[in-house]
């Protein structure tokens, strides 16, 4: 009998040591994620990265490939996962002198740990045969793409509501809210493509910028230049001729004035074109930033002292001391370390949140209200944050206890005077 329970207990703890392998054909389930202080966190797994040896790789060794393109961990440890067969070319272990050649494949697996989102729920908006449409939260990425793969719109819809597989029609950045507007098939996507590639669709924004944004109709129409390596976006102003060519794309926004307190102002933005970033750098070019965008302030700020703060700066002007920070980190990363399992060979455990996160969320004040097209349109809900007193009307919006059901009905606005019927309602300032 004591046998057989040593056996058994032997057999359960082999069991528990196996590793699931995922690809990108796993789908996101709901018990993957666990939820703290106000944020998504996936828990870790492991997971198998593929990548084939393009002309740059090639003839080179193992080692010196991971350790020269994947400088997120150290050659140390590359040599071990080597060794331990967590690095395999074709399928096979390879010693760590194995000189690659050209379109081998090769595999990495990894426990993988990705940064968390906030977690607000992804609102379903409407859902139709051919289109689903939602109210992206801020700090949430549409589709997989770096450390992301299940802390997406994508995979949290599928694990949540069982939407799969979805086609993206337009692209939201991940620090970006509101509407995403989705296919469920190829075909309606392509039908969308179309719509886009001719023109055919208007875009609208609401973003709350730094300062009294001026009344009227602003246009800039500056080409933008995205540098990948830094992530940022630069308007390029100035007049090309036979000598020289300016950098860039061509863009152009038109920006017009909802709302204003007199430190800040809700404006409403219409991309006519859909460059990188284009929002956030034209606006910059106005004098009138975003209000809690760090990566597009600028000397030519209308007023330093009203700009925004970030979850880093409001801790920096609170007077927190380093190691009141980096104790908060660590209470945040390691949380839950029990709720999965630890992996020897991975470099971010016991951590929750893989080794750089910050621990800061915070999503910019850019929200994506309308998208039109021929014979269709749809829409979003403001943010709470785009609720300001007005100056330059009568008029104050304030947001009642249960908003008023249907879809939004923007009936348009002149100087900072918008009337607006979704979760707000209004009533005279004089009241």
């Amino acid at each position: 009998m004591k046998r057989n329970r040593e056996e058994e207990e032997e057999e359960k703890n082999k069991r528990k040591m196996e590793i699931v392998w995922q690809t990108p054909a796993h789908p996101a389930v709901k018990e993957d994620y666990i939820f703290h202080n106000g944020k998504r966190h996936v828990r870790p797994y492991h997971f198998e990265f593929v990548s084939h040896v393009n002309k740059r790789w090639e003839g080179k060794t193992i080692v010196d490939l991971f350790a020269q393109e994947f400088r997120g961990r150290s050659r140390d440890y590359y040599v071990s996962a080597v060794k331990c067969g967590r690095i395999q070319v074709d399928g096979e272990n390879i010693p760590v002198s194995y000189i690659v050649k050209r379109c081998q494949k090769i595999s990495h697996f990894l426990h993988r740990h990705e940064p968390p989102v906030m977690a607000w729920d992804v609102g379903i908006l409407q859902n139709e045969p051919d289109v689903l449409t939602v109210c992206k939260p801020a700090s949430v990425p549409v589709h997989p793409c770096g450390q992301y793969r299940k802390n997406t719109v994508l995979g949290i819809l599928q694990a949540e509501h069982g939407f799969a597989p979805l086609y993206p029609i337009h692209r939201l950045d991940r620090l970006v809210s509101g509407l995403l507007i989705m296919a469920k098939n190829p075909a309606k996507a392509d039908i969308f493509r179309q719509h886009i590639e001719a023109g055919l669709v208007q875009k609208q924004y609401v973003a709350k910028v730094v300062g009294v944004f001026p009344e009227g109709e602003q246009v800039v129409d500056a080409s933008i230049d995205y540098n990948a390596r830094e992530g940022r976006s630069t308007a390029v102003v100035g007049i090309s001729n036979d000598d020289t060519t300016l950098k860039g794309k061509a863009s152009c926004t038109k920006f017009t004035r909802i709302s204003t307190n007199g430190t800040h102002s809700i404006v409403l933005c219409e991309p006519i074109t859909g460059r990188t970033h284009q929002i956030r750098v034209h606006l910059q070019c106005t004098g009138h930033p975003i209000a809690n965008d760090m990566l597009y302030f600028s000397d030519n700020v209308v007023d330093r002292s009203t700009l925004g703060t970030t979850a880093d700066r409001a801790a920096a002007l609170s007077g927190s001391s380093p190691e009141t920070s980096c104790k908060n980190h660590n209470e945040e990363c390691k949380y839950c370390s029990e709720d999965f399992t630890l992996d020897p060979m991975c470099t971010h455990c016991p951590n929750l949140a893989p080794n750089g996160y910050d621990g800061h969320e915070e999503g910019l004040w850019l929200h994506c209200v309308r998208y039109s097209g021929p014979e269709w349109v749809y829409e979003c809900p403001y943010p709470d944050w785009a609720s300001l007193m007005f100056i330059s009307s009568p008029y104050m919006l304030i947001k009642p206890e249960v908003p008023p059901a249907g879809p939004a009905r923007n009936y348009g606005f002149k100087s900072g005077q918008e009337i607006m019927e979704h979760d707000f309602g209004l009533i005279p300032a004089w009241n």
